[in-house]
C-alpha cells in the first residue's frame, strides 16, 4: 500500500534533481593585481579601496556639506563684491590734475562694545575696502579703541574748522607744505563711512557738540565754586584788623641750633618704569550736552547741508550661547557683502538725498536706568517724531554684551547708553548716500565671470595651463 502511493516517476525526478545539485564551493576569480601605488604609499600589497564604515561616512557627510558650504559662500561673496567694483571702477580711470588732490572720504571706526579695535578693522577690510580700492579713492580714519574716543575727535575737528586760521594753535605740517606748492584741495562731495551702531552715536554727538558747543572748553564746576571762594576769601576787611603780609623764608644761620643739618631735596616725581605702558589719558567731557541744544545759538559758519554719511552694518555678537546664530552668520557672509557694497557704493558715486522723518515712535533701549527712562527729557523725546538719524541700525544694540549696559554712578556721559538727541537745525542738514534707479539698474545688469570668482590660486594655475600664459612664461 505504501509503494502505491509512491510512483515510479516520482523516484526519477527525485534522483535527477540531485544530480543537478552543484556543490557549495566558491570558485576563485581571476582578481586584477593590485595597484603598485598602495605599495609605495606603505599600505601593503593586498591592499584594496573600499567602502568607509558607517562612523566614517557620518563623519564625511558632515565635514563635507560644512567644507561645501563655507567654499560656496565665498564664491558668492566675492562675486556680489566684484561687482560692485565693476559698478564704480570707471571712477580710478578719469584723469586726475597735476595739482589736485584726489577725493577723500573718513571712515569712522571704534571698538565695539566688550571687544577691541581690530574687530572692526577686519570687518572694514573685508567688506568697504575691496570696493573702495576698485574706485581709487583715498581715505582718511578716526579711530577709537573705547567709548568717547570719535565723538570727542570729531568734535575737536569741527571746532578747528570753524577757528579763524591765525587763531588755531596746531596746523597741519602736510596742509602747509600742499597750500605753499599751490596744490588744490578737492572742491565737491567727499563723506563720512560711519561703522557700527555705536561709532554712528557718536558721530551724531560729535557732530552736535562741533557746530552747536562752543570753541573753548567752558569751565568746570569744581573749577568755578574754587574761583568763587577765592573771591570771597580776598574780600576787603571792615575794622582796624590789619593784613599782615606773609614773610619770604629765610635761610637758616650759621650756628643755629634749631637749623636742619641738611636741606631736604625739592620732591621729584617718581619716573615711569619701562615696562609699564602709559595709560591714555581720558577724553574731555562733551562741551554742551544734549538739554542745551534748544537754548544754543545758531552759528554763523554753519553750511546749509553737513557732508553725507552713511551708517555701515556692522554685526558683532558675543558669546558661547550665541553660537548657532554666528555660525549662521558665518555662512551667509555673501548677504553682508552685497548689502555694504551696495552702501559704499553710493557713497563712490555720491549720490545723496536728506535723511527721512518719520512719525514711528522711538524704539525703546534696554541700556538706560530706570531714572534715565523717567526723566521729562526721554519722555518728550519718545513723543517726538522720530527721524531715520534716531533708527539706523538699532537692532544692532540687542546684541551688545551685558557688560557695556553697566553704569557706574557719578560717572560721564555714557552716549552709548543714552538715545541719540537731535536738534532740527542739524538734523535738517545731515545728508545720506543713495544708489539712484539708474545705477541699480546698471549694478543689476553686470554679469560677473567665472575667472574673476575663482580663487588667486586657482586663477594662476588655470592662467599657466592656458597656452597664452605658456608662450608669457607663466606670467
Amino acid at each position: 500500500m505504501a509503494d502505491s502511493n509512491h510512483p515510479a516517476g516520482a523516484e526519477n525526478t527525485t534522483s535527477t534533481a540531485k544530480s543537478q545539485v552543484k556543490p557549495d564551493v566558491k570558485v576563485a576569480k581571476n582578481l586584477k593585481p593590485p595597484n603598485p601605488m598602495w605599495k609605495y604609499m606603505g599600505l601593503g600589497e593586498n591592499f584594496r579601496p573600499r567602502l568607509p564604515s558607517r562612523n566614517w561616512m557620518i563623519f564625511l557627510s558632515i565635514t563635507g556639506t560644512f567644507t561645501a558650504a563655507v567654499i560656496y559662500d565665498k564664491r558668492e561673496k566675492r562675486r556680489a563684491q566684484r561687482k560692485w567694483c565693476k559698478l564704480v571702477e570707471h571712477i580710478a580711470k578719469e584723469p586726475l590734475g597735476r595739482q589736485e588732490m584726489p577725493r577723500k572720504l573718513t571712515v569712522f571706526l571704534e571698538s565695539p562694545p566688550s571687544d577691541g579695535l581690530r574687530v572692526a578693522q577686519d570687518h572694514f577690510k573685508d567688506y568697504v575696502k575691496p570696493i573702495l580700492v576698485a574706485s581709487g579713492l583715498d581715505w582718511d580714519f578716526i579711530q577709537g579703541r573705547k567709548e568717547g574716543d570719535v565723538r570727542a575727535e570729531l568734535a575737536e575737528k569741527i571746532r578747528n574748522s570753524r577757528t579763524p586760521p591765525e587763531e588755531r594753535t596746531e596746523e597741519s605740517v602736510v596742509d602747509e607744505v600742499r597750500r605753499r606748492s599751490g596744490i588744490k584741495e578737492f572742491d565737491g562731495v567727499r563723506g563720512d563711512i560711519v561703522i557700527g551702531r555705536h561709532t554712528w552715536k557718536e558721530y551724531v554727538r560729535g557732530l552736535h557738540e562741533g557746530w552747536l558747543g562752543p570753541l573753548t572748553e567752558p569751565p568746570k564746576a569744581s573749577e568755578v565754586k574754587s574761583t568763587e571762594e577765592s573771591n570771597g576769601s580776598e574780600a576787603p576787611v571792615e575794622g582796624n584788623t590789619q593784613i599782615v603780609p606773609e614773610m619770604a623764608p629765610q635761610p637758616p644761620r650759621e650756628g643755629d641750633e634749631n637749623a636742619p643739618s641738611e636741606q631736604a631735596p625739592p620732591p621729584t616725581e617718581p619716573e615711569p618704569k619701562p615696562d609699564e605702558k602709559l595709560a591714555k589719558p581720558p577724553q574731555p567731557a562733551p562741551f554742551i550736552s544734549t538739554a542745551e541744544y534748544i537754548s544754543a545759538a545758531t552759528p554763523s559758519d554753519l553750511p546749509s547741508e553737513l557732508g553725507p554719511s552713511t551708517p555701515i552694518s556692522f554685526p558683532h555678537i558675543l558669546g558661547f550661547l550665541n553660537t548657532p546664530r554666528r555660525l549662521y552668520r558665518f555662512l551667509n557672509r555673501r548677504v553682508l557683502a552685497d548689502q555694504i557694497g551696495r552702501e559704499t557704493a553710493a557713497i563712490i558715486l555720491a549720490t545723496y538725498r536728506p535723511y527721512y522723518t518719520t512719525s514711528d515712535t522711538l524704539p525703546s533701549t534696554s541700556f538706560s536706568s530706570d531714572d534715565a527712562e523717567d526723566s521729562p527729557q526721554n519722555k518728550d523725546h519718545d513723543t517726538a517724531q522720530t527721524a531715520e538719524q534716531q533708527n539706523a541700525l538699532f537692532e544692532e544694540e540687542k546684541e551688545w554684551h551685558k557688560s557695556a549696559r553697566i553704569r557706574v554712578e557719578g560717572e560721564q556721559e555714557r552716549t552709548w547708553l543714552e538715545p541719540i538727541v537731535l536738534d532740527p537745525r542739524i538734523a535738517a542738514r545731515m545728508r545720506r548716500f543713495e544708489l539712484t534707479p539708474e545705477d541699480e539698474a546698471r549694478a543689476r545688469s553686470i554679469v560677473v565671470p567665472e575667472e574673476e570668482v575663482e580663487d588667486g590660486t586657482a586663477s594662476r594655475w588655470t592662467r599657466e595651463a592656458s597656452p597664452q600664459g605658456r608662450r608669457r612664461g607663466g606670467t
